[in-house]
């Protein structure tokens, strides 16, 4: 029964126009703020982790701003993912970059669009899908009620969803071996450490278990990879999405190399609009040598 509460708030969330939305997500960031939860302990960690040159009091205002925002992308899904897909990618202005998916695609390399956890990247997976065949690599949620609703509501714009699986994976070699996109959230936490699944490397200069999946699909089809993320416009102006080039070394045969690399790129993008980076996402919850997490106590 709460699963289908759940499911039809999200379909009357859907119906709301996007000012309405946005302006609903203003106020819960606020009680998000104001109200001790897990979301906004973890936000503060992260950011005193990631930011340690700010004072106090711009720590505070980035954490206000960042909860705000996070409860925008919140409210939005139901939008994105329940709403009309052409309607979505019409309200995506392009920004910085815009040009570098169709120069790597004439490559006929294959292209890896990494899209961290910032702004509205949900929006951006419409309109990958209006460049070339997109794949998109997902992690399966723990309710699995809710897989169908996130691989139907992802995959509306014409994108594939896989699941991080070996067949979720061989996808993605096939889809780069047929100069296709594929697109993977490189902040991700793998779920194990090892030099086939994720390693250490600095992320804000504190380190952070990082995959090598990226590395390992760019290294073996030698596919562009390009960063992407979607910035948020202010007063529900609608969305801008913007395309980085991808650090050196990201193909590096060594992994630790790599995933550095793959980190710096994740930063860049964070570093433009820090207030839309999902720090409530507990990035650092695993430790080198089996530390404590600094979320812990």
């Amino acid at each position: 029964m709460r699963q289908k509460l759940v499911i039809w708030l999200m379909k009357g969330l859907a119906l709301l126009p996007l000012p309405v939305v946005q302006r609903l997500g203003v106020v819960l960031g606020w009680l998000y703020y104001r109200i001790p939860n897990r979301e906004q302990a973890t936000a503060r960690i992260n950011i005193g982790l990631c930011f340690p040159e700010l004072s106090t009091q711009q720590k505070e205002q980035l954490l206000r701003l960042n909860l705000q925002e996070s409860a925008k992308s919140l409210l939005e899904m139901p939008g994105i993912w329940h709403g009309d897909a052409d309607r979505m990618v019409a309200q995506l202005q392009l920004g910085d970059g815009a040009q570098l998916p169709q120069l790597a695609l004439k490559q006929n390399r294959g292209v890896i669009i990494a899209a961290p956890h910032l702004g509205a990247w949900e929006v951006g997976v419409h309109y990958l899908a209006t460049l070339a065949p997109a794949t998109v690599l997902y992690r399966p949620p723990k309710e699995q009620a809710m897989e169908s609703t996130i691989v139907s509501g992802r995959s509306k714009g014409g994108a594939r969803l896989v699941p991080t699986t070996a067949a979720g994976v061989k996808a993605l070699y096939e889809a780069l071996h047929r100069n296709e996109l594929v697109a993977i959230l490189p902040d991700q936490q793998p779920r194990h450490v090892g030099r086939s699944a994720g390693v250490f490397a600095p992320f804000f200069g504190f380190p952070a278990l990082t995959m090598v999946l990226v590395n390992r699909l760019a290294k073996k089809t030698g596919a562009v990879v390009i960063y992407t993320y979607v910035e948020r416009l202010p007063d529900a102006q609608g969305y801008r999405m913007h395309f980085l080039a991808a650090p050196d070394r990201l193909d590096d045969p060594d992994p630790l190399v790599a995933a550095a690399a793959l980190n710096r790129g994740v930063e860049a993008c964070v570093r433009r609009c820090p207030e839309q980076y999902q720090w409530s996402y507990r990035r650092f919850s695993v430790r080198p040598n089996g530390a404590r997490s600094p979320y812990k106590g």
